[in-house]
Protein backbone atom coordinates (compact mmCIF):
# COMPACT_ATOMS: atom_id res chain seq x y z
CA UNK A 1 0.00 0.00 0.00
CA UNK A 2 2.98 2.30 -0.16
CA UNK A 3 1.91 3.50 -3.61
CA UNK A 4 -1.42 4.90 -2.30
CA UNK A 5 0.15 8.25 -1.38
CA UNK A 6 1.00 8.78 -5.02
CA UNK A 7 -2.22 7.42 -6.43
CA UNK A 8 -4.62 10.05 -5.04
CA UNK A 9 -2.87 13.19 -6.45
CA UNK A 10 -2.36 11.34 -9.74
CA UNK A 11 -6.10 10.64 -9.88
CA UNK A 12 -6.89 14.33 -9.33
CA UNK A 13 -4.48 15.24 -12.08
CA UNK A 14 -6.23 12.90 -14.49
CA UNK A 15 -9.64 14.34 -13.56
CA UNK A 16 -8.49 17.94 -13.95
CA UNK A 17 -6.99 17.22 -17.34
CA UNK A 18 -10.30 15.84 -18.43
CA UNK A 19 -12.23 18.97 -17.40
CA UNK A 20 -13.68 20.93 -20.34
CA UNK A 21 -11.46 24.07 -20.72
CA UNK A 22 -14.34 26.14 -22.22
CA UNK A 23 -17.74 26.88 -20.76
CA UNK A 24 -20.31 26.05 -23.42
CA UNK A 25 -23.52 26.43 -21.48
CA UNK A 26 -26.09 29.04 -22.53
CA UNK A 27 -26.07 30.08 -18.86
CA UNK A 28 -22.48 31.31 -19.11
CA UNK A 29 -22.10 34.70 -17.48
CA UNK A 30 -20.93 37.47 -19.83
CA UNK A 31 -21.21 41.14 -18.84
CA UNK A 32 -20.97 44.17 -21.12
CA UNK A 33 -20.11 47.54 -19.57
CA UNK A 34 -22.85 49.46 -21.43
CA UNK A 35 -25.93 48.70 -23.47
CA UNK A 36 -25.64 52.01 -25.36
CA UNK A 37 -22.74 54.23 -26.40
CA UNK A 38 -23.85 57.81 -26.99
CA UNK A 39 -21.74 60.47 -28.68
CA UNK A 40 -22.56 64.15 -28.49
CA UNK A 41 -22.17 66.37 -31.55
CA UNK A 42 -19.35 65.12 -33.76
CA UNK A 43 -18.07 67.54 -36.38
CA UNK A 44 -17.36 66.17 -39.83
CA UNK A 45 -13.70 65.67 -40.74
CA UNK A 46 -12.83 65.90 -37.03
CA UNK A 47 -14.01 62.39 -36.18
CA UNK A 48 -14.46 61.78 -32.48
CA UNK A 49 -12.73 60.39 -29.46
CA UNK A 50 -13.01 56.68 -28.87
CA UNK A 51 -15.42 55.27 -26.35
CA UNK A 52 -14.58 52.04 -24.58
CA UNK A 53 -16.69 48.93 -24.14
CA UNK A 54 -15.60 46.19 -21.75
CA UNK A 55 -16.77 42.59 -22.27
CA UNK A 56 -16.06 40.43 -19.23
CA UNK A 57 -16.08 36.66 -18.86
CA UNK A 58 -17.41 36.13 -15.33
CA UNK A 59 -16.87 32.36 -15.35
CA UNK A 60 -14.05 30.24 -13.95
CA UNK A 61 -13.47 28.71 -17.40
CA UNK A 62 -12.61 30.21 -20.75
CA UNK A 63 -15.42 31.53 -22.91
CA UNK A 64 -15.44 31.52 -26.69
CA UNK A 65 -17.25 34.43 -28.35
CA UNK A 66 -18.57 33.34 -31.72
CA UNK A 67 -18.63 36.83 -33.22
CA UNK A 68 -18.52 40.58 -32.55
CA UNK A 69 -19.98 42.50 -35.47
CA UNK A 70 -20.95 46.02 -36.44
CA UNK A 71 -24.44 45.65 -37.87
CA UNK A 72 -23.65 48.28 -40.49
CA UNK A 73 -20.59 46.38 -41.64
CA UNK A 74 -17.77 48.07 -43.48
CA UNK A 75 -20.13 50.87 -44.58
CA UNK A 76 -20.89 51.96 -41.01
CA UNK A 77 -19.91 55.44 -39.86
CA UNK A 78 -18.76 53.73 -36.67
CA UNK A 79 -15.35 52.08 -36.50
CA UNK A 80 -14.42 49.31 -34.11
CA UNK A 81 -11.18 48.12 -32.59
CA UNK A 82 -11.08 44.84 -30.63
CA UNK A 83 -8.02 44.30 -28.47
CA UNK A 84 -5.90 46.45 -30.76
CA UNK A 85 -7.20 45.13 -34.09
CA UNK A 86 -9.42 47.32 -36.30
CA UNK A 87 -12.32 45.86 -38.24
CA UNK A 88 -16.08 45.65 -38.61
CA UNK A 89 -16.38 41.96 -37.66
CA UNK A 90 -14.48 39.45 -35.53
CA UNK A 91 -15.01 35.76 -34.86
CA UNK A 92 -13.79 32.95 -32.59
CA UNK A 93 -12.51 35.19 -29.80
CA UNK A 94 -11.40 33.54 -26.55
CA UNK A 95 -11.65 35.32 -23.21
CA UNK A 96 -9.83 33.63 -20.38
CA UNK A 97 -11.58 32.87 -17.11
CA UNK A 98 -12.53 36.03 -15.20
CA UNK A 99 -10.78 38.18 -17.79
CA UNK A 100 -11.97 41.03 -20.02
CA UNK A 101 -11.93 42.05 -23.65
CA UNK A 102 -11.72 45.73 -24.65
CA UNK A 103 -13.62 47.15 -27.60
CA UNK A 104 -13.05 50.76 -28.73
CA UNK A 105 -15.62 52.46 -30.95
CA UNK A 106 -15.27 55.70 -32.91
CA UNK A 107 -17.73 57.54 -35.13
CA UNK A 108 -16.80 59.46 -38.28
CA UNK A 109 -19.27 61.69 -40.10
CA UNK A 110 -19.72 61.85 -43.87
CA UNK A 111 -19.05 65.46 -44.97
CA UNK A 112 -21.60 65.11 -47.79
CA UNK A 113 -24.43 64.14 -45.43
CA UNK A 114 -27.33 66.59 -45.31
CA UNK A 115 -29.76 67.44 -42.56
CA UNK A 116 -28.40 69.54 -39.73
CA UNK A 117 -28.23 68.10 -37.21
CA UNK A 118 -28.60 64.45 -38.18
CA UNK A 119 -28.62 61.35 -36.04
CA UNK A 120 -26.31 58.43 -36.70
CA UNK A 121 -27.15 54.96 -35.41
CA UNK A 122 -25.74 51.45 -35.54
CA UNK A 123 -25.28 48.55 -33.15
CA UNK A 124 -22.72 45.97 -32.10
CA UNK A 125 -23.81 42.33 -31.92
CA UNK A 126 -22.00 39.97 -29.52
CA UNK A 127 -22.78 36.24 -29.93
CA UNK A 128 -21.69 33.40 -27.63
CA UNK A 129 -23.05 29.96 -26.67
CA UNK A 130 -26.26 30.56 -28.63
CA UNK A 131 -26.82 33.94 -26.95
CA UNK A 132 -26.74 37.44 -28.41
CA UNK A 133 -26.14 40.77 -26.71
CA UNK A 134 -26.67 44.10 -28.47
CA UNK A 135 -24.95 47.41 -27.81
CA UNK A 136 -26.64 50.40 -29.43
CA UNK A 137 -24.55 53.19 -30.95
CA UNK A 138 -25.93 56.69 -31.33
CA UNK A 139 -24.32 59.98 -32.35
CA UNK A 140 -25.46 63.39 -33.45
CA UNK A 141 -23.40 64.66 -36.36
CA UNK A 142 -23.17 68.12 -37.81
CA UNK A 143 -21.47 69.61 -40.75
CA UNK A 144 -19.43 72.68 -39.87
CA UNK A 145 -17.15 75.38 -41.24
CA UNK A 146 -13.57 74.72 -40.19
CA UNK A 147 -11.14 77.62 -39.92
CA UNK A 148 -7.50 77.03 -39.06
CA UNK A 149 -5.24 79.97 -38.14
CA UNK A 150 -7.69 82.26 -39.88
CA UNK A 151 -6.91 85.97 -40.30
CA UNK A 152 -9.66 88.18 -41.73
CA UNK A 153 -8.52 89.88 -44.92
CA UNK A 154 -11.84 91.68 -45.30
CA UNK A 155 -14.98 92.21 -43.24
CA UNK A 156 -16.82 88.94 -42.59
CA UNK A 157 -20.35 88.10 -41.49
CA UNK A 158 -21.11 84.72 -39.95
CA UNK A 159 -24.61 83.27 -39.89
CA UNK A 160 -26.22 80.34 -38.12
CA UNK A 161 -26.57 77.93 -41.06
CA UNK A 162 -23.53 75.93 -39.89
CA UNK A 163 -21.46 75.97 -36.71
CA UNK A 164 -17.91 77.28 -36.87
CA UNK A 165 -15.02 75.19 -35.56
CA UNK A 166 -11.85 77.22 -34.95
CA UNK A 167 -8.47 75.46 -34.99
CA UNK A 168 -5.37 77.46 -34.20
CA UNK A 169 -6.18 81.15 -33.78
CA UNK A 170 -8.81 83.45 -35.23
CA UNK A 171 -7.59 87.02 -35.74
CA UNK A 172 -9.50 90.18 -36.61
CA UNK A 173 -6.85 92.74 -37.66
CA UNK A 174 -7.16 96.50 -37.21
CA UNK A 175 -9.63 98.01 -39.67
CA UNK A 176 -11.56 94.73 -40.11
CA UNK A 177 -14.94 93.74 -38.63
CA UNK A 178 -16.27 90.31 -37.77
CA UNK A 179 -20.06 90.27 -37.38
CA UNK A 180 -21.65 87.16 -35.87
CA UNK A 181 -25.40 86.97 -36.26
CA UNK A 182 -28.02 85.47 -33.98
CA UNK A 183 -28.09 81.73 -33.37
CA UNK A 184 -24.46 81.15 -34.37
CA UNK A 185 -22.39 78.49 -32.60
CA UNK A 186 -18.64 78.96 -32.30
CA UNK A 187 -16.56 75.99 -31.16
CA UNK A 188 -12.96 76.78 -30.24
CA UNK A 189 -10.15 74.23 -30.12
CA UNK A 190 -7.82 74.09 -27.13
CA UNK A 191 -5.20 76.17 -29.00
CA UNK A 192 -7.65 78.69 -30.50
CA UNK A 193 -7.95 82.20 -29.04
CA UNK A 194 -10.13 84.82 -30.72
CA UNK A 195 -7.87 87.88 -31.04
CA UNK A 196 -9.42 91.25 -31.87
CA UNK A 197 -7.43 94.25 -33.04
CA UNK A 198 -10.30 95.47 -35.18
CA UNK A 199 -13.97 95.13 -34.28
CA UNK A 200 -16.19 92.24 -33.14
CA UNK A 201 -19.98 92.56 -33.34
CA UNK A 202 -21.97 89.72 -31.77
CA UNK A 203 -25.67 90.20 -32.47
CA UNK A 204 -27.54 87.55 -30.53
CA UNK A 205 -31.18 87.85 -29.51
CA UNK A 206 -33.06 86.94 -26.34
CA UNK A 207 -34.46 83.50 -27.21
CA UNK A 208 -32.17 80.66 -26.16
CA UNK A 209 -31.81 79.41 -29.74
CA UNK A 210 -30.97 82.92 -30.98
CA UNK A 211 -28.09 83.62 -28.60
CA UNK A 212 -24.53 83.32 -29.84
CA UNK A 213 -22.52 80.60 -28.09
CA UNK A 214 -18.75 80.36 -27.67
CA UNK A 215 -17.30 77.19 -26.13
CA UNK A 216 -14.67 74.50 -26.57
CA UNK A 217 -14.96 71.91 -29.34
CA UNK A 218 -14.76 68.89 -27.03
CA UNK A 219 -18.44 68.01 -26.57
CA UNK A 220 -17.93 64.52 -25.20
CA UNK A 221 -18.14 63.65 -21.51
CA UNK A 222 -16.50 64.65 -19.29
CA UNK A 223 -14.60 67.27 -21.27
CA UNK A 224 -17.56 69.37 -22.40
CA UNK A 225 -17.87 70.93 -18.93
CA UNK A 226 -14.19 71.45 -18.19
CA UNK A 227 -12.99 75.04 -17.69
CA UNK A 228 -9.92 76.19 -19.65
CA UNK A 229 -10.95 74.10 -22.64
CA UNK A 230 -10.07 77.06 -24.93
CA UNK A 231 -8.15 80.33 -24.38
CA UNK A 232 -10.82 83.07 -24.68
CA UNK A 233 -11.65 86.32 -26.51
CA UNK A 234 -8.98 89.04 -26.38
CA UNK A 235 -9.44 92.70 -27.33
CA UNK A 236 -6.02 94.24 -27.90
CA UNK A 237 -4.85 97.87 -28.04
CA UNK A 238 -6.30 98.83 -31.42
CA UNK A 239 -9.72 97.18 -30.92
CA UNK A 240 -12.63 99.67 -30.91
CA UNK A 241 -16.44 99.70 -30.95
CA UNK A 242 -16.92 96.09 -29.93
CA UNK A 243 -20.35 94.74 -29.01
CA UNK A 244 -21.36 91.44 -27.45
CA UNK A 245 -25.13 91.16 -27.05
CA UNK A 246 -26.86 87.98 -25.93
CA UNK A 247 -23.55 86.12 -26.05
CA UNK A 248 -22.85 83.01 -23.96
CA UNK A 249 -19.16 82.36 -23.30
CA UNK A 250 -18.36 79.13 -21.47
CA UNK A 251 -15.39 77.07 -20.29
CA UNK A 252 -12.60 79.42 -21.39
CA UNK A 253 -9.31 80.05 -19.65
CA UNK A 254 -9.96 83.81 -19.64
CA UNK A 255 -13.37 84.39 -21.19
CA UNK A 256 -12.86 88.08 -22.06
CA UNK A 257 -9.58 89.97 -21.88
CA UNK A 258 -9.12 93.65 -22.70
CA UNK A 259 -5.91 95.60 -23.03
CA UNK A 260 -5.62 99.36 -23.27
CA UNK A 261 -8.15 102.19 -23.49
CA UNK A 262 -10.58 102.68 -26.33
CA UNK A 263 -9.33 104.48 -29.42
CA UNK A 264 -12.36 106.79 -29.42
CA UNK A 265 -14.92 108.24 -27.04
CA UNK A 266 -16.91 104.99 -26.88
CA UNK A 267 -16.13 102.09 -24.52
CA UNK A 268 -13.84 99.45 -25.96
CA UNK A 269 -16.54 96.86 -25.22
CA UNK A 270 -20.31 97.04 -24.86
CA UNK A 271 -21.34 93.86 -23.05
CA UNK A 272 -25.12 93.48 -23.04
CA UNK A 273 -27.36 90.61 -21.83
CA UNK A 274 -24.51 88.12 -21.84
CA UNK A 275 -23.40 85.11 -19.80
CA UNK A 276 -19.80 84.33 -18.87
CA UNK A 277 -19.49 81.02 -17.05
CA UNK A 278 -16.94 78.50 -15.78
CA UNK A 279 -13.76 80.31 -16.84
CA UNK A 280 -10.71 78.84 -15.15
CA UNK A 281 -8.66 81.99 -14.58
CA UNK A 282 -10.96 84.97 -15.16
CA UNK A 283 -14.37 85.79 -16.53
CA UNK A 284 -13.38 89.36 -17.40
CA UNK A 285 -9.84 90.69 -17.09
CA UNK A 286 -9.22 94.28 -18.18
CA UNK A 287 -6.01 96.32 -18.02
CA UNK A 288 -6.58 100.09 -18.23
CA UNK A 289 -9.51 99.57 -20.56
CA UNK A 290 -13.21 100.45 -20.77
CA UNK A 291 -16.42 98.39 -20.54
CA UNK A 292 -20.10 99.22 -20.32
CA UNK A 293 -22.05 96.16 -19.19
CA UNK A 294 -25.72 95.60 -18.46
CA UNK A 295 -27.82 92.55 -17.55
CA UNK A 296 -24.81 90.24 -17.45
CA UNK A 297 -24.23 87.07 -15.46
CA UNK A 298 -20.60 86.34 -14.63
CA UNK A 299 -20.56 83.07 -12.72
CA UNK A 300 -18.27 80.40 -11.28
CA UNK A 301 -14.94 81.68 -12.56
CA UNK A 302 -11.54 81.62 -10.89
CA UNK A 303 -11.70 85.41 -10.79
CA UNK A 304 -15.05 86.63 -12.04
CA UNK A 305 -14.03 90.24 -12.73
CA UNK A 306 -10.50 91.64 -12.45
CA UNK A 307 -10.12 95.30 -13.43
CA UNK A 308 -6.53 96.54 -13.04
CA UNK A 309 -4.33 99.50 -13.98
CA UNK A 310 -7.29 101.91 -13.95
CA UNK A 311 -9.80 102.45 -16.75
CA UNK A 312 -13.45 103.33 -17.23
CA UNK A 313 -16.17 100.87 -16.28
CA UNK A 314 -19.92 100.87 -15.84
CA UNK A 315 -21.80 97.75 -14.73
CA UNK A 316 -25.58 97.95 -14.39
CA UNK A 317 -27.89 95.11 -13.31
CA UNK A 318 -25.14 92.49 -13.27
CA UNK A 319 -24.95 89.33 -11.14
CA UNK A 320 -21.38 88.40 -10.27
CA UNK A 321 -21.34 85.14 -8.31
CA UNK A 322 -19.15 82.11 -7.61
CA UNK A 323 -19.67 78.84 -5.78
CA UNK A 324 -16.79 76.49 -5.12
CA UNK A 325 -17.45 73.35 -7.15
CA UNK A 326 -15.72 70.32 -8.63
CA UNK A 327 -14.26 72.38 -11.47
CA UNK A 328 -13.25 75.75 -10.00
CA UNK A 329 -12.24 76.56 -6.43
CA UNK A 330 -13.65 79.78 -5.03
CA UNK A 331 -10.60 81.43 -3.47
CA UNK A 332 -10.56 84.87 -5.15
CA UNK A 333 -13.00 87.80 -4.78
CA UNK A 334 -15.69 87.95 -7.44
CA UNK A 335 -14.66 91.58 -8.08
CA UNK A 336 -11.13 92.98 -7.79
CA UNK A 337 -10.51 96.60 -8.71
CA UNK A 338 -7.20 98.47 -8.78
CA UNK A 339 -5.63 101.57 -10.29
CA UNK A 340 -2.05 100.49 -9.60
CA UNK A 341 0.03 100.68 -12.78
CA UNK A 342 3.63 99.59 -12.53
CA UNK A 343 5.29 101.80 -9.92
CA UNK A 344 2.62 104.47 -10.32
CA UNK A 345 -1.13 104.74 -10.76
CA UNK A 346 -3.71 105.35 -13.49
CA UNK A 347 -7.06 107.11 -13.46
CA UNK A 348 -9.99 104.89 -12.50
CA UNK A 349 -13.66 105.71 -12.97
CA UNK A 350 -16.08 102.89 -12.15
CA UNK A 351 -19.79 102.67 -11.34
CA UNK A 352 -21.57 99.50 -10.20
CA UNK A 353 -25.33 100.00 -9.98
CA UNK A 354 -28.14 97.53 -9.18
CA UNK A 355 -25.62 94.67 -9.01
CA UNK A 356 -25.12 91.54 -6.89
CA UNK A 357 -21.64 90.42 -5.78
CA UNK A 358 -21.80 87.07 -4.00
CA UNK A 359 -19.73 83.97 -3.36
CA UNK A 360 -20.19 80.83 -1.32
CA UNK A 361 -18.50 77.56 -0.33
CA UNK A 362 -15.16 79.27 -0.66
CA UNK A 363 -12.34 80.95 1.22
CA UNK A 364 -13.28 84.59 0.59
CA UNK A 365 -14.69 86.94 3.22
CA UNK A 366 -14.69 90.09 1.10
CA UNK A 367 -16.13 89.40 -2.34
CA UNK A 368 -15.36 92.97 -3.43
CA UNK A 369 -11.79 94.18 -3.00
CA UNK A 370 -10.57 97.61 -4.09
CA UNK A 371 -6.99 98.86 -4.14
CA UNK A 372 -6.19 102.54 -4.52
CA UNK A 373 -2.66 103.57 -5.40
CA UNK A 374 -0.97 106.92 -5.96
CA UNK A 375 -2.64 110.24 -6.67
CA UNK A 376 -4.32 109.54 -10.03
CA UNK A 377 -8.05 110.35 -10.22
CA UNK A 378 -10.02 107.63 -8.45
CA UNK A 379 -13.81 107.59 -8.57
CA UNK A 380 -15.56 104.34 -7.65
CA UNK A 381 -19.27 104.13 -6.80
CA UNK A 382 -21.27 101.15 -5.55
CA UNK A 383 -24.90 102.20 -5.87
CA UNK A 384 -27.99 100.19 -4.87
CA UNK A 385 -26.33 96.80 -4.79
CA UNK A 386 -25.97 93.67 -2.65
CA UNK A 387 -22.61 92.21 -1.69
CA UNK A 388 -20.88 89.79 0.63
CA UNK A 389 -18.25 91.92 2.38
CA UNK A 390 -16.99 91.91 5.97
CA UNK A 391 -14.64 94.87 5.57
CA UNK A 392 -15.97 97.67 3.40
CA UNK A 393 -13.47 98.84 0.80
CA UNK A 394 -11.95 102.23 1.52
CA UNK A 395 -11.75 105.22 -0.77
CA UNK A 396 -14.99 104.39 -2.58
CA UNK A 397 -18.54 105.73 -2.41
CA UNK A 398 -21.13 103.28 -1.08
CA UNK A 399 -24.81 104.13 -1.45
CA UNK A 400 -27.74 101.88 -0.50
CA UNK A 401 -25.74 98.65 -0.47
CA UNK A 402 -27.17 95.55 1.23
CA UNK A 403 -24.39 93.84 3.15
CA UNK A 404 -24.01 90.10 3.88
CA UNK A 405 -27.60 89.08 3.24
CA UNK A 406 -27.82 85.96 1.04
CA UNK A 407 -29.58 86.88 -2.21
CA UNK A 408 -31.64 83.65 -2.15
CA UNK A 409 -30.98 82.35 -5.62
CA UNK A 410 -33.59 80.04 -7.10
CA UNK A 411 -31.53 76.85 -6.93
CA UNK A 412 -27.86 75.97 -6.55
CA UNK A 413 -26.56 72.40 -6.29
CA UNK A 414 -22.81 72.18 -6.80
CA UNK A 415 -22.81 68.36 -6.77
CA UNK A 416 -25.26 68.16 -9.67
CA UNK A 417 -23.93 71.33 -11.34
CA UNK A 418 -27.28 73.12 -11.07
CA UNK A 419 -26.97 76.91 -11.03
CA UNK A 420 -30.12 79.00 -11.39
CA UNK A 421 -29.27 82.52 -10.27
CA UNK A 422 -32.75 83.93 -10.64
CA UNK A 423 -34.20 85.23 -7.37
CA UNK A 424 -36.62 83.46 -5.04
CA UNK A 425 -39.55 84.98 -3.26
CA UNK A 426 -38.31 86.70 -0.15
CA UNK A 427 -34.94 87.65 -1.63
CA UNK A 428 -33.54 90.87 -0.13
CA UNK A 429 -32.62 91.89 -3.68
CA UNK A 430 -36.26 92.16 -4.83
CA UNK A 431 -37.39 95.72 -5.58
CA UNK A 432 -34.21 97.18 -4.07
CA UNK A 433 -32.72 98.77 -7.17
CA UNK A 434 -32.88 102.30 -8.44
CA UNK A 435 -34.58 103.30 -11.68
CA UNK A 436 -32.27 103.34 -14.71
CA UNK A 437 -32.71 103.29 -18.47
CA UNK A 438 -32.46 99.47 -18.47
CA UNK A 439 -36.01 98.32 -19.30
CA UNK A 440 -35.51 94.53 -19.66
CA UNK A 441 -33.49 91.79 -17.95
CA UNK A 442 -31.13 89.03 -19.12
CA UNK A 443 -34.15 86.92 -20.16
CA UNK A 444 -35.47 89.82 -22.24
CA UNK A 445 -38.37 90.26 -19.84
CA UNK A 446 -39.57 93.72 -18.84
CA UNK A 447 -38.42 95.49 -15.72
CA UNK A 448 -41.08 97.46 -13.83
CA UNK A 449 -41.67 101.18 -14.10
CA UNK A 450 -41.03 101.33 -10.35
CA UNK A 451 -38.12 99.92 -8.37
CA UNK A 452 -36.38 97.04 -10.16
CA UNK A 453 -34.71 93.97 -8.63
CA UNK A 454 -30.96 93.85 -8.19
CA UNK A 455 -28.93 91.68 -10.51
CA UNK A 456 -29.43 90.51 -14.07
CA UNK A 457 -32.78 88.76 -13.55
CA UNK A 458 -36.08 90.47 -12.76
CA UNK A 459 -38.49 88.22 -10.88
CA UNK A 460 -41.71 88.04 -12.87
Amino acid sequence: MKWSGFFIPFLFLLLSCGKEPFIRSADARLSVSADTLKYDTVFVSAGSVYQRLVIKNENDRQLRISSIDLSGGTGSVFKMNVDGVAGSGFSDIVIRANDSLYVFVQVNVDPSASGLPFVLRDSISIRYNGNEKKVQLEAWGQNARFLRNHILSTDETWNNDLPYVILGSLQVPAGKTLTINKGSRIYMHADAPLVINGRLRVLGEKDTADRVYFQGDRLDEPYKNYPASWPGIYFLDEATDNLLQYAVIRNAYQAIGLQGPSGNSQPKLLLYESVIDNAWDAGIIALNSSITARNCLISNCGKNILLAEGGQYQFTHCTVVSYANRFVEHKEPVLSLSNAAGSGSAALDAVFRNCIFWGDNGLVNDEVQVERSGSAPFNVLFDYSLWKVQNNPTGVTINQVINNQPPLFDSVNTIQSVYNFRLKEGSPALNKGTVTSVSTDLDGRPRPAGLPDLGCFEKQ
